[in-house]
């Protein structure tokens, strides 16, 4: 039996997801110390004129270090009208949006208070509409090497782009841009739709 220890991020990429259809168990570490420019709280979807960054604002400040479960999202901004408005533009026309939309939605019309309990609801949600069955658990304590699970928590690093180059599937605005890889699996839902489990699963694991 498997099981990978991963950071929860704001609706995570592909290459995360293929990690995840391929293994057992997954363990999303909640004890580390929030860092930006990661994942944590931002995904890429494709827009109409390529990719598209949503960032979810967070309260946080580099000068005193705060555990990710405690950083909270900064609600004074509107943020969910926006990004639930880009994923409408970016997906309206794509062949899956209206089957799994009102799933989504109300992530963004509900109230969340902090970043970490937002990308588990957001990670529920897909796992439901992939209908990927699988055991999760958090950490209690920090390990730097963890000895029980197979360590993928760098996938967290928004800023360093996968070396794995995956199967190409139709997007939205292929004709325009081109293909784009590795974006978020809301990208391979809207457009995959119930063969998006079997695509993950038939990707060469990391």
């Amino acid at each position: 039996m498997t099981s990978i220890l991963l950071h929860p991020t704001y609706f995570p990429t592909i290459e995360t997801f293929v990690a995840i259809a391929n293994t057992d168990s997954v363990t999303f570490e909640v004890f580390d110390n929030y860092q930006k420019q990661t994942y944590r709280n931002r995904c890429y979807i494709y827009a109409a004129n390529g990719k598209l960054q949503l960032s979810v604002p967070v309260i946080y400040t580099q000068k005193n270090r705060q555990l990710y479960q405690d950083v909270k999202i900064a609600n004074t901004y509107n943020w969910q009208d926006i990004h639930f408005k880009s994923l409408e533009s970016a997906y309206r026309t794509s062949p899956f949006y209206e089957y799994y939309i009102d799933d989504i939605k109300p992530l963004y019309t509900e109230s969340f208070d902090s970043i970490l309990d937002f990308n588990l609801a957001c990670f529920e949600v897909i796992c439901e509409a992939l209908q990927l069955d699988i055991t999760i658990t958090k950490t209690e304590n920090f390990e730097k090497e963890p000895e029980d699970s197979l360590d993928y928590r760098y996938l967290v690093n928004a800023k360093k782009d996968t070396v794995l180059q995956f199967d190409n599937y139709t997007q939205v605005f292929n004709a325009k841009h081109g293909y784009i890889n590795n974006l978020s699996i809301l990208d391979l839902l809207f457009n995959e739709g119930p063969s998006a489990l079997a695509y993950l699963e038939a990707q060469n694991a990391i």
